[in-house]
C-alpha cells in the first residue's frame, strides 16, 4: 500500500492568522496519525507564513510515524533539518518568494550542489528525496547526487487529468520505471486529490508515498479530518 503523508502547512497558515496557538499544530499532527495518516509533512518557507522553524522540534517529539520536512536547502534550512533529524528531507528548488513548489531540480545542472547537500543530510541519518519533474533523463542525476528517493511533481498531471488521464500519467510511469531501475524510491506530490489519486497510484509502478496537503485540508473542512483521511487511504488501497 502507498503511504499517505499529510502536509499540515495550511493548518499552520490558519493558526498564524491569529496571535494564538489555535488550531494546535502538534495536536493536529497527532490526530492525523490517530486517524490513519502514515506520515506528517511540513514545509517551512523563508517567510514562515505556514509552518515555523520553531514548530519543528515539538513536531519531531510528537510524530510517531514518518516526519518529512520539505524545503529549499538554504543554510538556515539545512541547519534546522540536521538538528531535528526527521525521517526524510524532501529538497525542492523553490526561490524564496515561491507561492508553492511547482518545478523540480535540474539534476543535470546542479549535480555538485545537490551532492554536497545530500551528503550533509546523510551524515545526520536523514533519508533524502529530490523533487523532480517527471522526466526520465533527470533520474540518473538524482542517483549520482546520492538521493535515496525522488518525489515526482504531479501538478501538471492533476491539471491534465480530466482531459486525458492516460496522457497525463504517461511521463510519470516512464520516470518511475527508470527510477526503479536506478534503485531509487518513488514519492509523489502536488495537487493530488480524491478525483485523481487512485488512478495515479494504480498506474505508477513502485510508488511508495504521496504527500498531500491543500486538497486534503480543503476536504477536511467539509468532512472532518478523520473521514477525509480515511477517504484518501481508500484511494491508495
Amino acid at each position: 500500500m502507498v503511504r499517505l503523508s499529510v502536509n499540515i502547512n495550511k493548518v499552520a497558515l490558519v493558526r498564524n492568522s491569529r496571535d494564538a496557538n489555535f488550531p494546535d499544530l502538534v495536536q493536529t499532527a497527532k490526530d492525523c496519525e490517530r486517524f490513519g495518516a502514515q506520515g506528517i509533512t511540513v514545509h517551512p518557507r523563508p517567510d514562515e507564513r505556514h509552518v515555523r522553524y520553531a514548530d519543528l522540534e515539538p513536531l519531531k517529539q510528537s510524530v510517531t510515524t514518518e516526519f518529512n520536512i520539505e524545503g529549499y536547502p538554504s543554510e538556515r534550512f539545512l541547519e534546522q533539518v540536521c538538528l531535528i533529524q526527521p525521517t526524510q528531507c524532501t529538497l525542492v528548488p523553490d526561490p524564496p518568494d515561491a507561492l508553492t513548489s511547482d518545478t523540480g531540480w535540474r539534476t543535470d545542472q546542479e549535480q555538485s550542489f545537490l551532492r554536497d547537500v545530500i551528503a550533509r543530510l546523510h551524515e545526520r541519518g536523514v533519508r533524502v528525496s529530490l523533487f523532480l519533474d517527471p522526466l526520465p533523463k533527470l533520474v540518473e542525476g538524482a542517483r549520482q547526487a546520492g538521493a535515496d528517493r525522488i518525489e515526482l511533481y504531479t501538478g501538471r498531471y492533476a491539471h491534465s487529468f480530466a482531459a486525458d488521464p492516460d496522457a497525463a500519467v504517461k511521463p510519470h510511469i516512464e520516470t518511475a520505471l527508470v527510477a526503479q531501475e536506478a534503485g531509487l524510491g518513488i514519492n509523489a506530490g502536488h495537487d493530488l486529490n480524491l478525483q485523481n489519486l487512485q488512478y495515479y497510484a494504480q498506474k505508477v509502478s513502485g510508488l511508495q508515498e504521496v504527500s498531500i496537503g491543500h486538497a486534503l485540508i480543503c476536504d477536511a473542512m467539509y468532512h472532518g479530518f478523520e473521514s477525509t483521511i480515511q477517504m484518501y487511504l481508500s484511494q491508495l488501497k
